[in-house]
C-alpha cells in the first residue's frame, strides 16, 4: 500500500527537541529514502481553481489552514496504515513536537 504523509511543524519545535533525537529523526529519513520513499520539504503554495471549466484561477497560498506549518510530504510504502504509523513516528516533524498526517493513497485508474 502506499501512503501520503504530511509533516507540520516549526522552527520552535524542532529547536526545543535534544539534538540527538534530531540527529536520528534525520537519519530515520535518511533509511526512508534508501527504502524507495519519496519526500519533499514544502515550498509555497498556489491553489487552482477552473469554476464549470470558465477559466483558470489561481490564487498565492494554502487553502489548508492549521496551527503548525506545513514542513513536508512524502509518499511512502507500507503493508497497513500501522505499519506506515510506524515508519513516520520517528521522522522529525513527529519527534520535534509538531504532527504527521498519514493518508492512505488510493488509486483513481479504477
Amino acid at each position: 500500500m502506499r501512503f501520503v504523509t504530511i509533516g507540520y511543524g516549526d522552527r520552535e519545535g524542532y529547536d526545543r527537541t535534544d539534538e540527538a533525537v534530531r540527529d536520528e529523526a534525520h537519519a530515520h529519513d535518511e533509511r526512508l529514502r534508501a527504502a524507495g520513499a519519496e519526500m519533499g520539504i514544502a515550498g509555497k503554495p498556489v491553489q487552482v481553481r477552473n469554476p464549470g471549466n470558465t477559466g483558470t484561477i489561481v490564487d498565492d497560498g494554502p487553502f489548508l489552514q492549521s496551527a503548525l506549518p506545513v514542513a513536508g510530504f512524502a509518499i511512502i510504502e507500507a503493508e497497513s496504515l500501522d505499519e506506515a504509523v510506524k515508519l513516520v513516528s520517528n521522522t522529525p516533524c513527529a519527534v520535534g513536537y509538531g504532527v504527521v498526517e498519514v493518508w492512505p493513497l488510493q488509486s483513481a485508474q479504477g
